[in-house]
């Protein structure tokens, strides 16, 4: 590999503070750049969950079938994914700040134009811009947030965000029921517009400027980029959904041959849009792959779990959300906590007992007698997002902190590439289980979602022998 380019994302004297090895923003500047990352992550994460809830009013209101109305979020999740890595690496060239606000404005802009269609088609092509907004969002507030707090104090930085991504995924629904209860379905859109706006003026005042370096841009890699990613979201959303054998099968080899000549294309770059250079850093790459399987079980949790709850134990979906609030309620609590830890506790251990902690709660989730209590459920449900909480801080921060500087944006960009991975593998994998046992399929899904927490835990403390470095 060629040497890395020369570090140039110094801190200018109006961004940041350079004193010894003390970078960061100085406060009250530091609380309000966090709230514009906090808004625009809101806004991001939010919106993946409040079209879920609103996909049967919408297919009615425009006249479409159910199966049609899918690509109302399909559309959304597929944009962000194809385009995390490209605007990450894009973001280490012409700066975080740049790429953040730019995503930002298309967010917003893209969320009045979803306000305003008429048919699936064009909410449907509205969602895909906003998506690419979302992208843009994602791809690169984790690299800001290494450049607004000084090292000694970056896992508190990184626990905000995972306590916001925690809490809007929370919300989501209930927020979608309250605004579908006294409005329209647009509104759910509409209301991003004036909070947009307002992050958007914050984040001129406030954000970081870093310059990024001078060097092409690999758009040849983007595009390969976005067809893997592409095709190999296809086939296993396929898979899971009953598609043709024969299509799938197309659609994994045509995502294998472009992905093996993107990968051989990234070996040569210096500083490759698929981050290899810094999955060969031992401590990184064994950081992803907790990531992957974590996330993974935890979506395999979470859309198994309202089935076990209704149909099999016969609970209503109000008592469905209230007693599968603990997990995400509890995460609020254990990201801020392992966060300041993950400043002084190996991530290794940390992430090991908190996905220890998480894999125990699923267990006994899938062993649950036929008539619980809501006791018992509540717990249980507690136990899994303290592991899960006690794990992302930490988990997050030694990404981060593990790749040099100047290419925090390929760091934050593959963050938000194996959370989604891991997340549509475990929606995936949940749709493939029921079809194959319906009867018992919840209980399955369980004890899956346990094995890959339990493999996640084992990767984790594998980091225990590869030292952390510091974060400059």
């Amino acid at each position: 590999m060629q040497a890395p380019s020369p570090r140039t994302d110094a801190p200018t004297p109006s961004a940041s503070r350079f004193e010894g090895k003390e970078l960061g923003l100085p406060i009250p500047q530091r609380y309000w750049a966090m709230l514009v990352i906090g808004l625009g992550l809101t806004l991001a994460v939010l919106d993946s969950a409040i079209a879920n809830v609103a996909l049967p009013t919408i297919a009615r209101n425009l006249n479409a079938s159910a199966a049609a109305s899918i690509w109302v979020v399909n559309a959304y999740q597929l944009a962000i994914t194809i385009t995390l890595l490209p605007l990450a690496s894009l973001g280490d060239r012409i700066g975080y700040r740049r790429v953040y606000l730019s995503g930002l404005i298309l967010f917003t802009v893209a969320s009045f134009g979803c306000a305003l269609s008429s048919s699936l088609a064009t909410l449907a092509l509205a969602r895909v811009v906003q998506g690419f907004g979302a992208a843009g969002i994602m791809s690169v507030n984790t690299a800001l947030v290494r450049m607004i707090y000084p090292p000694s104090q970056l896992g508190r930085g990184v626990a905000i965000n995972a306590m916001v991504v925690a809490v809007s995924s929370a919300v989501g629904p209930t927020v979608a029921s309250g605004v579908l209860a006294i409005a329209t379905w647009p509104w759910l859109f509409a209301i991003n517009v004036p909070i947009g706006i307002a992050a958007i003026g914050g984040g001129f005042k406030a954000l970081p400027l870093n310059p990024g370096h001078e060097s092409p841009y690999d758009y040849l890699s983007a595009v390969m980029n976005a067809f893997v990613f592409g095709l190999l979201i296809f086939a296993v959303d396929g898979l899971g959904h009953g598609q043709r054998v024969g299509y799938v099968t197309l659609e994994a080899l045509g995502a294998l041959v472009i992905g093996y000549f993107f990968v051989r294309r990234q070996l040569t770059q210096p500083a490759p849009l698929l981050p290899i250079d810094l999955l060969r850093i031992p401590v990184f790459g064994l950081s992803v792959g907790t990531s992957v399987c974590s996330f993974c079980a935890q979506m395999l949790a979470f859309v198994s779990l309202p089935f076990l709850l209704q149909e099999t134990l016969g609970m209503s979906q109000v008592e469905t959300g209230l007693l599968m609030t603990p997990w995400p309620a509890i995460i609020i609590i254990a990201a801020p906590i392992s966060g300041v830890l993950s400043d002084k506790v190996s991530a290794g251990w940390l992430g090991g007992v908190g996905l220890a902690a998480m894999t125990a709660g699923l267990l006994l989730l899938a062993t649950l007698g036929p008539h619980p209590d809501a006791l018992q459920i509540v717990w249980r449900m507690a136990l899994c997002g303290a592991g899960f909480g006690i794990f992302q801080s930490p988990n997050n921060r030694t990404m981060l902190s593990s790749a040099p500087r100047e290419r925090s944006g390929g760091a934050s960009g593959m963050l938000g590439t194996a959370r989604l991975t891991g997340q549509t593998l475990g929606a995936a994998l949940v749709a493939l289980i029921f079809g194959v046992a319906p009867e018992n399929g919840t209980v399955v899904a369980l004890y899956v979602a346990a094995g890959f927490s339990a493999v996640a835990a084992v990767v984790s403390t594998m980091r225990v022998m590869h030292k952390t470095a510091q974060p400059t």
